[in-house]
């Protein structure tokens, strides 16, 4: 469904992707691990068009979407939980919701309002706040609950449980393995390794800039010595 080859991106004259590769493939969890500042976050900017790659290319679903606008990435069918949440703070949790409802491409159950509501119950009671008059869980649900009204084909999400409780942790890992066996194609972007090689196919490892390892959970899981070297676990 993903495919990025060799991708080159920089901030200025500082460059922070150096070849990137990594692929999703259909119904597949993928996660992008390592540590801070190894490019995680740049990779997903540059999948979404929020910034411009000097090298490489990506491809979706068969079609290349490098150097294109970043609303031509989400009309494609990429949605993302992005990192700090960044919801409307003063649309209310329904205008959040619906504002981004768009229909689903591909065959399958859509997300509706309705649906995204019965993932995450505790949103109900919350529907006429503003976004702003959340705690920090619930703002969380209500982004991944955003980019599900996209209908996405792909969903990413980078470090989407950062900073939250651990039971509100636990919620959005149940989400997560929800729309595992629902069959949603995921990128996700997290520390939490324990919990990923449960829910994930197939992980890279990213260090500088570029994947210098990639495999199954249970291939990682029985590698101390590369969590050590390039995690720090």
């Amino acid at each position: 469904m993903l495919e990025v080859r060799g991708i080159e991106a920089s901030y200025g004259d500082s460059q922070v992707l150096f070849g990137m590769d990594l692929t999703v493939g259909a119904g597949e969890v993928a996660t992008l691990l390592g540590r801070n500042g190894m490019g995680k976050t740049t990779t997903v900017r540059t999948i979404l068009g929020i910034m411009e790659p000097h090298g490489g290319e990506i491809y979706f679903e068969g079609a290349r979407i490098d150097g294109l606008p970043s609303y031509k990435v989400a009309q494609s069918g990429i949605g993302l939980v992005p990192e700090g949440r960044q919801i409307f703070p003063n649309l209310s949790v329904r205008e959040n919701l619906i504002a981004m409802a768009r229909p689903r491409r591909i065959e399958g159950e859509s997300w509706t309002f309705e649906r995204v509501i019965d993932l995450f119950p505790a949103l109900s009671a919350r529907l006429e706040r503003a976004g702003n008059q959340l705690s920090g869980g619930e703002q969380q649900m209500l982004a991944v609950g955003r980019a599900l009204m996209t209908n996405p084909n792909l969903l990413i999400l980078d470090e989407a449980t950062e900073g939250l409780a651990p039971l509100v942790r636990t919620e959005i890992w149940n989400c997560l393995a929800d729309l595992k066996d629902a069959r949603q194609s995921i990128l996700v972007i997290d520390k939490n390794l324990e919990v990923l090689t449960r829910i994930a196919d197939r992980h890279h490892i990213v260090e500088k800039g570029r994947v210098v390892w990639t495999g199954t959970s249970d291939e990682l899981r029985a590698s101390g010595d590369l969590q050590a070297r390039y995690l720090g676990v």
